[in-house]
This record gives structure tokens, sequence and C-alpha cells, in this order.
């Protein structure tokens, strides 16, 4: 059951024994959604930070009645309203499955307590930080500095599964434009 996300943090950490994969075990807990479930609604407080172990989330804020998507992860990434987590305050964005979905769990307090008890986990939380963070402002660098045209660009080099995936008007929220317009984008892509 917990194959992949012990190769995820062998993978961010290298040094963890079977026995730190063991304690581990013991806070993590599984949890399955329907396709359209919410996994994190606005509002609510996030408990979790999640192995997507099977499926596709999306995530998105929703202003002026809009849902406004932005960021979609994979089987075999973590997901969580990151913020929410970590403040405990309600969420700002919300989070659902496009597909079903399998999540591995581990809650707000069993991962405080990992922290305290066994410091190798701090080195893995880290990890899973600067990630976060790096994605973010890569994120934030694409709508700021590329055209429309240019971010869709990027999708099909580095995300191609999520082109397949992902219905239009959520890639189109995704990059900053309409669905009309990502038609126009793709077409002269196309013609290329």
């Amino acid at each position: 059951m917990f194959e992949a996300i012990h190769a995820y943090y062998k993978t961010l950490v290298p040094r963890l024994t079977a026995a730190d994969l063991a304690v581990l075990d013991e806070c993590l807990s599984v949890r399955n959604f329907a396709k359209g479930d919410y996994i994190v609604k606005a509002g609510q407080v996030c408990h979790y930070v999640s192995f997507i172990n099977k499926g596709l989330v999306r995530m998105f804020y929703t202003f002026e009645g809009k849902d406004i998507s932005i960021g979609f992860v994979v089987a075999g990434q973590y997901t969580a309203e990151y913020e929410s987590f970590l403040t405990r305050a309600p969420a700002a964005q919300s989070i659902d499955a496009l597909t079903d979905v399998e999540l591995i769990d581990l809650n707000y307090n069993d991962m405080q307590q990992l922290y305290k008890d066994h410091p190798v986990f701090q080195e893995f939380g880290r990890k899973i930080a600067e990630m976060l963070f790096i994605y973010l402002n890569q994120r934030n660098a694409a709508l700021l500095s590329l055209s429309p045209e240019d971010r869709y660009r990027h999708m099909i080099a580095n995300e191609p599964l999520l082109l397949q995936q992902v219905p239009q008007y959520m890639l189109a929220s995704f990059i900053g434009v309409t669905p009309e317009h990502l038609s126009r984008i793709r077409k002269k892509i196309s013609l290329y």
C-alpha cells in the first residue's frame, strides 16, 4: 500500500531507514474520493498533507463565481492547501478530484510529532516546502513574463499528459485565458 510514498520519501531523504518508514506508516491513513469530490473546500481547514497514490487533482480559487485553476497534481506527488494546513486557518482555495483519487494522508498533529520525535522528517518537510516555493515562484514568473501561447507551449513540453486529462476550460483558466482564446492558441500551434 505504501510502496510509492516510501520511494518518494527515500528519493528526497535517502538516509531514511526501514525503522523511520515504519514510524511514518503508523501515522498514515488512506482516503478515497470519486471524480468531482472536494478534497478541501475553500473555507474549511486543511487537516492533511496528502500523497496522491492514484488519480489527478486540481487546485483552484473561486473568484466572482468563476473557478480559476492554479495547479494540477498527479499521482506520485503531494498536495495540500498548505497555508491552511500550516496556519490552521480556513483555506482560501479548493482542491477537487478530476479523476477517482486515492490519497495517503499525514495529519497535522502527527506531522508535528514526527518532526519532534524523529528529526530526519524535518529534512523531508523542508525539502517539500522548498519544492513548493520553487513551483510557486516558477508559476508566478510564467504568469508575469510569458504570453499565454508560451505558457501553453510550456505545458506541451513539460506536462503533456495534463493536456489529455484536464478539460480545456480548466487549462484555459490555468494559463489565464478564456476557453475560446485557448482554442485559437491550439489551432495556431497545430499549424506549425
